[in-house]
């Protein structure tokens, strides 16, 4: 009883703090890991977070309850999910402080689960038509190879990716940067719609907010979490479609750049990713596929096929340390829980979870009714 007292306390504290701060607040994300969400709620009422912008978030905080949060959502047909909730999407834990405080959602589909299995199409607003044609028509084939295409609902390459989801009759993520409630663009309200109907809209900004460009650069972030890879169709040299493969890198998941003709500034970005390593190439779908695949076979340098386990060792450098220590605490038989795992690897609980959801989504581990347990890599 008192556990789920205090599970429903800081829940209420997520509520109330995704009201009032903006996302990715680098400040605010160190003192909630000092605090607690609770804690940090507490000092910000009585002015005593020590923070340069603590009075407007006082201010900000003056009428806002974890009742009123959950009412106003629900005027928009959105729910909030937070990160003690069930359908919380633990890959976002690889954020770190900069995780969102809670996410507001439209549809009925559990975004946890739609998350698991996503990829992200992301690019350019001016694409060409070269750009739009890839986009559509690889979502398209990849939602009827049962993956989550997620994007940002933007003009240009996101518009694609998610009408080619749709037509393929597969699921879509659009991530927005203002509530869940104001379209944006206008123009796609009807596109966002169906995409709630068929899918889930996602923000980490409260019903009614407007757009406003930090909180395009801090979406840039949650696609890129929220996804097993980033796909980058087209994108100038300097672009916000760059940030979300920083993103992505920052967090050891692939980024994927597709190729386009040398002279189109459309695709100088995607050309620069993988000239300077940063993206691996891939010229279609079944490229794609077997990027998303750890257990694909890969070509030595002599030009002779490499088996899975050499794939898998290949793909093993990839994980950031964290992974790599998690994945070497489980036993090479049955499973081990989440105790356990923690004594073998020497790490908290949260670090332990948020490296077991990527490896889970990776495909380096399953999770079973007695805790977690290595995949084994299937015969070449």
């Amino acid at each position: 009883m008192v556990g789920r007292l205090r599970m429903s306390h800081e829940r209420d504290a997520w509520l109330v703090l995704a009201h009032i701060v903006e996302p990715g607040d680098a400040a605010v994300a160190r003192l909630i890991t000092e605090f607690g969400p609770a804690g940090l709620l507490d000092r910000i009422r009585s002015h005593g977070t020590g923070l340069r912008h603590g009075d407007g978030l006082a201010a900000r905080a003056e009428g806002v309850s974890a009742a009123s949060a959950l009412e106003a959502a629900a005027r928009v047909g959105a729910r909030l999910v937070t990160r003690v909730d069930r359908e919380w999407p633990t890959q976002l834990d690889a954020l770190g402080g900069f995780a969102p405080l809670a996410l507001w959602v439209r549809g009925a589909a559990d975004l946890r689960l739609l998350a698991l299995r996503s990829v992200a199409i992301v690019g350019a607003r001016a694409c060409t038509p070269y750009g739009e044609e890839v986009a559509r028509s690889w979502s398209a084939r990849l939602a009827g190879e049962s993956w989550t295409i997620l994007s940002g609902a933007a003009f240009g390459i996101d518009a694609a990716a998610h009408r080619g989801a749709l037509s393929a009759g597969g699921t879509t993520i659009a991530v927005l940067a203002g509530g869940v409630d104001v379209p944006y663009p206008r123009a796609h309200e009807s596109l966002i719609a169906r995409i709630v109907d068929e899918g889930a809209v996602v923000s980490e900004t409260p019903p009614g907010q407007s757009v406003r460009r930090q909180r395009f650069l801090s979406r840039n972030r949650l696609i890129a979490a929220l996804s097993r890879a980033t796909v980058v169709v087209e994108a100038a040299e300097r672009s916000g479609t760059a940030a979300t493969a920083r993103a992505a890198m920052q967090m050891s998941r692939p980024v994927l750049a597709v190729p386009g003709p040398v002279t189109s500034p459309a695709s100088a970005g995607c050309h620069r990713l993988i000239r300077e390593g940063e993206a691996a190439l891939v010229c279609d779908v079944p490229d794609v596929l077997s990027m998303l695949d750890l257990a694909h076979r890969v070509t030595r340098s002599d030009g002779t096929l490499g088996g899975v386990a050499e794939a898998r060792r290949r793909d093993r450098d990839s994980l950031a340390p964290r992974e790599r220590t998690v994945l070497d605490a489980l036993p090479t038989r049955g499973a081990a829980g989440l105790a356990e795992m923690m004594r073998s690897a020497g790490l908290a609980a949260s670090d332990v979870m948020a490296s077991l959801s990527i490896l889970v989504s990776g495909g380096w581990v399953g999770e079973t009714e007695d805790g977690w347990q290595l995949k084994r890599a299937p015969r070449a």
